[in-house]
């Protein structure tokens, strides 16, 4: 074979190869490629950190935890706690902020006490005159009317009384009348480093907030609610709303201003702390039972009660005997107006 005739083999060969990888499907992946994650390129210098955050002890650290744990920008925490305002109003409303936290205790295991007998819960009565007014109740009729029907689809999904979930949203805002005021990302970065009882607490709910703000595609500083950070009609803190917080009207978001959205959330707050459908939530009784019951000082005396897991259900939206007893009686009593209005 002769060299002219050996190249022409090996140039038809080449064509022969090319063609069939040519005919070959093409594969691509099936998932999309990482996001950008905001990191700056180690040759870029981010922007100073300045204002009233720059040298308050704690807020470099937060910021370097978030950067390197969760790979958010140092140019971008660094511009937000820039902006940053501390709110002595805030300050003010938490209770005894400059008390240290009590040390935990690091000892053997401590043997089971027996139960204590419940002690009286004073001021139930002062209380209860805050929710269970002619307005309140009116006004849950209104809005039980109009959000029927995504009540009656969290009812189903969830499993959960709708009367608990319009209790809930009453007593925390009013059906939305009162969701707060107040910069989010500026009250939780008073709490987290310009206090110390609750520092560790409100500091993990400023990294959930920004979380939360990062998942939801919001911007921090446009975020409004309760002086404590919690958002929305149902008043959810970040992580809860990271947590359990539900699109319940199908549009692509969590947003928890919006009434439907906030009773699928609520409602899935409830299903996931063990409600129990249609069962005992509280019954008032003559005194000591076996059972399990609370003690409710009133202005006329002392009010007994028996409680089922329900209750304690409540209590873990907020612990207090009298919150649980308010949603209570502020639900059932919209549900009887309600159905005699139909």
């Amino acid at each position: 074979m002769t060299t002219s005739t050996l190249h022409c083999v090996c140039t038809f060969s080449l064509l022969l190869l090319l063609a069939g990888c040519a005919s070959e499907p093409v594969i691509r992946p099936s998932k999309p490629q990482p996001t950008d994650t905001g990191r700056l390129p180690t040759y870029v210098e981010p922007r100073p950190l300045v204002g009233i955050y720059a040298n308050q002890a704690g807020v470099r650290e937060f910021i370097q935890h978030m950067v390197h744990d969760y790979g958010f920008s140092e140019d971008y925490l660094n511009g937000l706690f820039s902006q940053a305002n501390k709110l002595d109003s805030v300050l003010r409303l938490e209770v005894d902020p400059f008390v240290p936290p009590k040390p935990k205790y690091t000892g053997p295991p401590l043997p089971p006490s027996a139960p204590q007998k419940p002690k009286p819960t004073l001021g139930w009565s002062s209380y209860r005159k805050q929710f269970l007014d002619d307005a309140h109740i009116n006004n849950g009729v209104i809005f039980w009317r109009q959000n029927a029907e995504a009540l009656q689809r969290a009812a189903q999904t969830y499993h959960v009384d709708p009367e608990y979930i319009v209790g809930i949203i009453g007593v925390e805002t009013y059906f939305g009348r009162n969701v707060g005021k107040t910069n989010t990302f500026d009250a939780l970065s008073t709490l987290s480093f310009f206090t110390i009882r609750r520092a560790e607490y409100f500091t993990k709910e400023l990294e959930n907030f920004l979380l939360m703000t990062k998942e939801e595609n919001l911007n921090p500083r446009s975020v409004i609610g309760s002086w404590a950070g919690a958002l929305g009609l149902g008043q959810f803190m970040p992580k809860s709303f990271r947590k359990l917080a539900v699109d319940f009207n199908g549009d692509g978001k969590r947003d928890l201003w919006n009434s439907e959205d906030a009773i699928g959330s609520v409602a899935h707050y409830f299903s996931n702390s063990g409600w129990k459908f249609n069962q005992l939530v509280t019954t008032p009784i003559n005194g000591d039972i076996d059972n399990e019951y609370i003690i409710l000082g009133t202005d006329s005396g002392n009010q007994f009660w028996a409680i089922g897991s329900n209750f304690n259900c409540i209590k873990k939206y907020n612990s207090s005997n009298k919150y649980a007893m308010a949603v209570h009686q502020l639900g059932q009593s919209i549900k009887q107006r309600y159905l005699m209005m139909k």
